[in-house]
């Protein structure tokens, strides 16, 4: 095929104040005209940092590019070297010959411009058209990107968007111009397995009848199976695998890329833990990569599978448990205000008439779309959110009826995990202090240097050190930073444990890591989960049983097994075939109907 973009030994580091982060090294591939390359690795692997460097907007400093070329090819066959264009010249192809949808459009949409406005300044700035001819561009765009009443979102703020269709706002912005390459910086990570299969079509069709060339970046193999032509594995600043879709994930060479294949909790088997990386690899101090013996995927996932009569022998054990939690006609509603008072002119019905029940030892799954009602379900049973009407009973208290008191002392026995680490830590304290607060708030303990013991028993039992008592959130991963909420919420030794989204932004490869510890933490300390997520493949991996949730009301409940098996509802069915599935028949499907 011939090339549209060739990047030839790129290196980009990063300098802080004590050492130099080498981000990209040596990274050599070729983007074909008319095709999807799909770079897929962990956080940190340098494969947003690749497409950065492609459009030159490395922040500088601390990051420059120190070697290698970035050569863009017209359609007359003429070179371009990129990396040495005047920064005028540069903006030529930026914006204009080259869109980029970023991962989080919230932070790359202007809160206080109207969505309207900042896909007309593209237009105007690289197309100069009229600002009447820019507005009726865009309300085309908008209808490509198949927007809702285009019209009506031209001059709708960012905030007034669902997730879905901010990321459309965004596609639309990066589309503008037509450009000849899409760069998409994980443009479906936060977003439900429906909206993210909806944003993955839509790409598709925009890249087969604009004829473009796009890159796509992703953690997840599972969504790189049902867009990319080509696949490039990267990890650590490196490229450790590059074939064609269907090469990659039927005979993977390199143990990175079996333990990214394998990490994904799969539909078909259900397993005791999910496999991770190091099942497949082992690292040497110089970074010297070494694959274990027999580490086939198939081999790793037979041996943790576990047998039907085992999976009904634990089902029967929890029907004989005694119930934990029961909900009944749990409401939530909030109101609509408007006018010169406020008063409330309608009610949004978050939560509307949810009942359910959780034994003892239980994991129950709840998952749906966002705007389901899956979260405010959550936080109202801790009554972080109050109930509208409805009953919650938990261990035999009336959790709805509790005065303030009362329901500080009851908490101690039902905790959360929020979906952003870093967000529910307080950035000012070590994580020792962190954990140290909630001991002294529910007096556990007499004394400090008991409080101390307990935690570094505690950090090492969710897999940190001792040590990292004294270090702050920001000197964590992402997935470390989820062991220490983990950490802070197993500090009062509670019965049941809400999970809200808690894994829904971590690599694939740490989302594995943090699952395992929630199981094995389960069975060590008979703890019941309640596990929100959007995510179904997730959800089934740990729930013994799922609700589904649609409009604030639970429409289906039953078995984690029998409901991928048998769905009753088409909603259901719907969220499960949304789900990427990443298979040889589907990949071959795909590329033949292309």
């Amino acid at each position: 095929m011939a090339p549209l973009l060739r990047i030839e030994h790129l290196g980009v580091e990063f300098r802080t104040d004590e050492r130099i982060v080498r981000a990209v090294d040596d990274v050599s591939l070729v983007i074909p005209r008319g095709k999807t390359v799909g770079i897929v690795g962990e956080s940190g692997s340098g494969k947003s940092v690749t497409a950065l460097s492609i459009m030159r907007l490395i922040p500088s400093p601390p990051g420059r590019i120190v070697g290698g070329s970035i050569t863009f090819y017209e359609a007359d066959g003429a070179r371009v070297e990129l990396l040495s264009l005047p920064e005028e010249d540069m903006r030529r192809y930026r914006g204009n010959r080259m869109g980029m949808i970023f991962q989080e459009p919230m932070t790359s949409l202007n809160p206080v411009f109207r969505c309207g406005d900042q896909v007309v300044e593209v237009l105007r700035l690289h197309r100069g058209m009229s600002r009447q001819e820019a507005r009726e561009r865009t309300v085309q765009l908008f209808r490509e990107v198949q927007l809702p009443r285009p019209e009506v979102v031209l001059d709708q703020y960012p905030h007034q968007l669902s997730g879905g269709q901010k990321q459309r706002v965004m596609i639309a912005m990066a589309m503008a111009c037509n450009p000849d390459l899409l760069i998409a910086d994980e443009p479906t990570t936060a977003l439900d397995v429906t909206v993210q299969a909806a944003i993955l079509e839509l790409i598709q069709q925009l890249q087969r009848s604009h004829q473009m060339s796009v890159l796509f970046i992703t953690h997840d193999l599972g969504v790189v199976a049902e867009i990319a032509d080509e696949v490039v594995v990267m990890y650590k600043g490196r490229i450790v695998e590059h074939g064609s879709a269907l090469d990659i994930f039927e005979n993977p060479q390199h143990p990175y890329t079996k333990g990214l294949l394998a990490c994904r909790p799969r539909l078909d088997v259900r397993m005791r833990v999910l496999p991770t990386v190091r099942d497949f690899m082992d690292e040497s101090t110089d970074g010297t990569i070494v694959e274990r013996d027999h580490a086939d995927i198939e081999i790793v996932v037979r041996e943790r599978a576990i047998p039907e009569a085992e999976r009904a022998e634990r089902l029967a054990q929890l029907r004989e448990n005694p119930i934990l939690l029961r909900v009944e006609d749990l409401r939530v509603h909030f109101p609509i205000r408007t006018g010169l008072f406020s008063r409330a002119s309608g009610w949004v019905k978050a939560v509307d008439g949810v009942s359910f029940e959780v034994r003892r030892g239980e994991t129950l799954g709840l998952v749906g779309e966002s705007g389901c009602g899956k979260t405010t379900t959550g936080r109202a049973i801790l009554r972080l959110i109050e109930p509208t009407s409805g009953r919650i009973v938990f261990d035999g208290h009336d959790v709805t009826s509790l005065s303030r008191s009362e329901l500080k002392a009851l908490r101690r026995h039902m905790q959360i995990i929020f979906q952003d680490p870093y967000s529910s830590l307080n950035p000012r304290l070590t994580v020792g202090s962190a954990i140290m607060e909630v001991l002294k708030v529910h007096e556990r303990f007499s004394s400090d240097a008991e409080r101390r013991e307990f935690i570094e028993d505690l950090l090492v039992k969710v897999g940190l050190e001792p040590q990292h008592y004294h270090n702050y959130p920001h000197e964590f991963s992402g997935g470390q930073r989820q062991r220490i909420c983990i950490a802070r919420a197993l500090a009062l030794e509670p019965a049941l444990l809400i999970c809200d989204e808690s894994v829904s932004a971590l690599d694939v490869s740490v989302q594995a890591q943090v699952l395992n510890l929630l199981v094995q933490l389960r069975e060590e300390l008979g703890l019941t989960y309640i596990f929100i997520s959007h995510d179904l493949s997730v959800v089934k991996f740990i729930s013994d049983r799922i609700a589904v949730m649609h409009a604030g009301r639970i429409v289906e409940l039953q078995d984690a097994d029998e409901l991928y098996r048998s769905p009753q509802q088409e909603y259901t069915r719907q969220l499960i075939g949304a789900i990427p599935s990443p298979t040889i028949e589907s990949i071959r499907h795909r590329l033949h109907a292309a």
